[in-house]
């Protein structure tokens, strides 16, 4: 099908490259055909009048200089043995950094949803922060055109304490006996589209760090719960009701801890309404694993976070995504090869590592290396002491011993075997014979 000159391509290994080809030569071969069955051209040329071949046409010479194009394009990405990459990686990184602001905050399409954008967020990524500011997990719902079902998605997701449903938390003192009572909202309840009762309530009293034992608690009707306080060793009866008091508005009735609260976007694509959440918090695992929430398709922004629960391939597609939707908010590009190294580089021994001290001293064993980064009398002080050993391999570790570096031309080590007689054979030189001469001089 192609060309002798595309022969290089396949040579290189290039099949994806040229399958990507092969689709598009298809799918326009597909329409012109389309075109000519829809006006009746046929290949006998017996078609009037003869514009009609004007029509979506592609001559072979166009073809060929389209191949050729794809073929330059494809030998000019490739990059050259021994080439700095990593010189190249930190300046294309670095340089579009000095052009940003130094804190961005940006409405993620939601009014007062903050994400930290800028220099703060770059920095965070690449020391791979394990607590980073705004951390914003993306939730696409099972149904994304029912507002209602995200209402009470939501509901599930978001963190609600019990003072936030109850009409009144109060003390109650009568002669024989001393508890709280606990009126629940059931019109607020309702609204908010939560799934919750007094018997919920009961259970999360329960599993809280209160230690109140159910016997203590009595369920009246749906609304009322009654939380009797337990005298102990330690503290009176009146002190155990009035931290009572204090810690049961407090506990969580329904949602994620972890869960700050969690917003309803709204997309319009074609003129519907899609909706999905933006949730400010952790715990990614709990919010895929939120019935009504579609996990395979959940994203957060914190690397930790996902590398915990997805592994470490997501969390490097994760850093790639951040750096460059962070520096696509701040009007700049970066080539994705560029960012693709960093992220590799953060990744490649199975777990995230930033580029800190911390980082750098799991990723590579050379102490030269450390050396030149941070904290060098540390580095020396320690090596001496524990008698290491450095292969002297890398940049840093040629430059401060002043050896030739292994990039570029330095990447070659090429050994000549001298010949043991004294009196080696006078080879002839290339341009010594008798058809060819060339003035050296002129």
């Amino acid at each position: 099908m192609f060309p002798p000159f595309m022969k290089e391509l396949t040579e290189t290994g290039a099949e994806k490259y040229l399958e990507e080809i092969k689709k598009f030569i298809r799918t326009m071969s597909e329409r012109i055909k389309k075109t000519r069955d829809k006006y009746g051209i046929n290949d006998n040329g017996t078609t009037e009048p003869k514009v009609l071949y004007q029509l979506d046409r592609i001559t072979p010479t166009q073809l060929e200089k389209f191949l050729e194009t794809c073929r330059d394009k494809y030998m000019r990405a490739q990059m050259e043995p021994g080439s700095a990459v990593g010189a190249l990686c930190a300046q294309s990184i670095g340089e579009p950094g000095t052009q940003m602001t130094l804190k961005t905050f940006h409405f993620a399409g939601v009014a007062s949803m903050n994400i930290t954008l800028g220099v703060p967020r770059i920095k965070e990524i690449i020391n791979a922060s394990k607590n980073i500011s705004t951390p914003i997990i993306t939730a696409h719902l099972d149904i994304e055109d029912d507002a209602d079902f995200a209402r009470l998605v939501k509901g599930r997701i978001e963190k609600t304490l019990l003072g936030e449903i109850s009409e009144y938390i109060e003390e109650v003192f009568l002669p024989d006996d001393c508890f709280i009572l606990v009126k629940l909202s059931l019109e607020r309840i309702r609204l908010l589209r939560l799934e919750v009762n007094a018997e919920t309530v009961r259970y999360s009293i329960c599993m809280s760090k209160l230690r109140v034992k159910p016997a203590d608690i009595a369920v009246h009707g749906e609304a009322v719960v009654c939380v009797s306080p337990r005298e102990n060793n330690k503290s009176s009866m009146y002190y155990v009701l009035q931290s009572l008091k204090e810690e049961l508005p407090k506990v969580v009735v329904q949602g994620i801890p972890e869960v700050a609260r969690a917003v309803i976007h709204i997309d319009e694509q074609k003129g519907k309404n899609k909706y999905k959440l933006l949730v400010e918090g952790d715990n990614l695992r709990a919010v895929m694993a939120t019935h009504g929430v579609n996990g395979s398709r959940a994203t957060s922004n914190n690397t930790y976070e996902v590398e915990r629960t997805l592994g470490i391939e997501a969390a490097r597609s994760t850093i790639i995504n951040e750096i460059q939707y962070t520096m696509v908010n701040h009007g700049m590009s970066i080539d994705r090869r560029h960012v693709m190294l960093l992220a590799d580089l953060m990744s490649y021994k199975g777990e995230i590592l930033g580029i800190t001290r911390f980082g750098l001293a799991k990723m590579k064993e050379s102490v030269l290396m450390l050396a030149s980064f941070e904290k060098t009398a540390d580095h020396l002080f320690d090596a001496a002491y524990f008698g290491q050993k450095d292969t002297v391999c890398g940049v840093s570790e040629c430059i401060i011993m002043g050896i030739p570096m292994n990039i570029g031309t330095g990447l070659f080590k090429l050994l000549h075997k001298a010949d043991k007689d004294p009196s080696p054979i006078m080879r002839p030189l290339l341009f010594e014979n008798a058809d060819f001469h060339i003035p050296l001089f002129t």
